[in-house]
């Protein structure tokens, strides 16, 4: 055994890895990386919660006429996160309000922070909450991880977008979830028959 086994390895000064996920020891992460986590509070959160949102009844029905209207609604995208989480693919929306929430940021160091913690929990390999992107754009974002900006994760915000769209939106519609909500907006004569 060495005569180092209790001492920790002195930090790499270049990034360890290519893919930025900050699983290792490289630089970028040391020292940050808990700081962001145990500080409890969520950077890439960025929508307010609308657990208590109660939508009117034509609103509920305006998320049937389309995806965006439903994202576009505070108590839309809350109940479909909610229906993803029962589906176990709510990572697909947060990875979407994170994208939302950086697009909006103008501090470059603040881009950089939260480019990598996007990153680091929804694009890496070895992240729980892994979103489904294909080799190209994964390679995309790896390339732009170097210099990151606003905009590194749009082809992959967009990929994510539609998948929800075109497979989880459809499901929603369908779902008691989504027909419960639909029937507390209903007068109550039309609950008899």
């Amino acid at each position: 055994m060495s005569s180092h086994a209790g001492a920790p390895a002195a930090p790499s000064r270049n990034p360890c890895c290519l893919c930025w996920c900050c699983c290792c020891s490289c630089s970028w992460s040391e020292g940050r990386r808990p700081a962001w986590r145990a500080s409890g509070e969520s950077k890439l959160q960025p929508l307010p919660s609308c657990e208590a949102c109660t939508p009117s009844p034509e609103e509920v029905q305006s998320w049937a006429q389309s995806f965006d209207k439903l994202m576009h609604s505070p108590a839309g995208r809350s109940a479909f996160r909610a229906f993803l989480r029962t589906e176990y693919s709510e990572e697909n929306m947060l990875f979407w309000l994170a994208c939302e929430e950086l697009k909006a940021e103008a501090n470059q160091h603040v881009v950089d922070e939260k480019a990598r913690l996007i990153y680091e929990d929804y694009v890496s390999i070895l992240s729980p909450k892994e979103v489904s992107l294909d080799s190209r754009v994964r390679e995309g974002i790896n390339k732009k991880m170097q210099e990151p900006s606003a905009h590194t994760f749009d082809d992959a915000q967009l990929q994510i977008y539609t998948l929800m769209h075109r497979d989880s939106y459809p499901r929603f519609l369908s779902s008691p979830a989504y027909r419960a909500l639909l029937l507390q907006g209903d007068p109550p004569s039309s609950h008899e028959a």
